[in-house]
């Protein structure tokens, strides 16, 4: 009988971590953590969905499950009990995935290791940042501009805002053609280029690979495209 329950007991381990080998596995650490609440979020059908969630006493350390057919961005997020909701946004794959951060720049702090796309989605976003603060160093010398009336100014920033939307437009495309393999190519075109010259739209829509077209984002891509395409009155030629 023993041997029996002993038997019992090593299947359904073995089978539990066979599931969890098939499944996005969160793995975090927020420093200065006291108390509050973790969730493991997505967006489903436009709607942001839990997943997971977890509260934390005491312990900065969590682990966070979800059920993942194919790669895409989840979201963590963190309940300070303070009326306050912060998230990180990241690409899971199946497997690990390490977040750490920190309790006072939950977002800024943030270092995640995890799936290949995550690798790609990283390396976006290092430059965008760059891109974003460029940015918005226009837009103060624009409204200084207008503060004091200077015309000559005021058409500078603006032909540099354009500028630089162009620019971070073209990056963008160039980066989503280098990265055709990976799901974060259209990810990137629909989240940063949603208002882009559909002919860049196409390009980059064009250059994915045949495995990519029919990820979720890559049919997100096609379907935003088709829609601009009955609509060319919205389309606008910022690129």
């Amino acid at each position: 009988m023993t041997k029996t329950i002993l038997y019992l007991f090593t299947i359904l381990l073995l089978f539990s971590c066979n599931n969890d080998s098939e499944k996005l596995i969160v793995n975090g650490h927020i420093k200065g953590l006291k108390k509050g609440i973790v969730y493991l979020k997505k967006v489903n059908d436009t709607v942001l969905v839990t997943l997971d969630s977890l509260v934390l006493n005491g312990k900065p350390n969590f682990t966070l499950k979800a059920n993942i057919d194919a790669p895409e961005v989840f979201y963590l997020f963190l309940d300070k009990n303070d009326n306050t909701k912060n998230g990180i946004s990241f690409f899971g794959n199946k497997g690990i995935t390490e977040i750490t951060t920190s309790l006072e720049n939950f977002l800024y702090d943030a270092k995640i290791k995890g799936s290949k796309q995550q690798n790609t989605y990283s390396n976006y976003l290092n430059m965008l940042a760059k891109f974003n603060e460029k940015n918005l160093d226009l837009i103060e010398n624009n409204l200084n501009a207008k503060i004091k009336q200077d015309s000559k100014a005021i058409i500078s920033s603006e032909k540099q805002l354009k500028n630089l939307t162009r620019r971070k437009y073209l990056y963008t495309a160039n980066y989503a053609i280098t990265n055709k393999n990976s799901e974060v190519a259209p990810y990137i075109a629909i989240t940063q280029m949603h208002d882009a010259n559909i002919k860049l739209l196409d390009t980059i829509n064009n250059s994915l690979s045949a495995n990519i077209k029919v990820s979720k984002y890559g049919k997100a891509l096609q379907e935003f495209i088709n829609k601009i395409k009955k609509t060319p009155q919205q389309t606008k030629q910022q690129s």
